[in-house]
């Protein structure tokens, strides 16, 4: 798994099944990466929707906050208008799994619960691998947006 220090690989993810997002054109912006396994799941669902609702509090950290899963997009976007969430979920769908793999949070056909802070100059300031089956909440991300707005 990617730490503090290196470099966020760039990427390229849809979106929806008609628009994608660049990691690299958010440049300028802290970016919060919320690697996921499953839409749907009962830990993922409360999770996306913990962090939707804390969505004011990055933005407060000039955070772009993106979730990642090897689900489709068509997934994903049923997923989003269920929970009623305002961030992009990204799909690590083809190749299956080719980013969480670049970040190190791939494994047996899923991507792991893994949160990673990056600096808006694509720097990994923080990153975390959480028990599957447990939600990471959203104190080890603010707690890293704090230092990075100290810094």
């Amino acid at each position: 798994m990617l730490q503090k220090g290196d470099k966020a690989p760039d990427f390229t993810l849809s979106a929806t099944p008609e628009r994608t997002v660049t990691l690299s054109n958010l440049r300028g912006k802290n970016v919060i990466l919320a690697f996921y396994p499953a839409d749907w799941s009962p830990v993922c669902s409360d999770q996306m929707t913990l962090y939707n609702e804390m969505s004011r509090y990055f933005e407060k950290y000039n955070a772009e906050l993106l979730g990642i899963s090897v689900d489709g997009a068509w997934c994903h976007k049923a997923f989003a208008k269920a929970r009623q969430l305002n961030f992009d979920l990204l799909s690590d769908f083809e190749p299956k799994g080719a980013v969480s793999e670049r970040y190190g949070v791939y494994e047996k056909g899923i991507s792991q619960r893994a949160l990673f802070v990056i600096d808006a100059n694509g720097i990994i300031q923080w990153s975390y691998l959480s028990p599957i089956g447990e939600n990471p909440g959203a104190d080890g991300i603010l707690n890293a947006l704090e230092n990075l707005k100290s810094n």
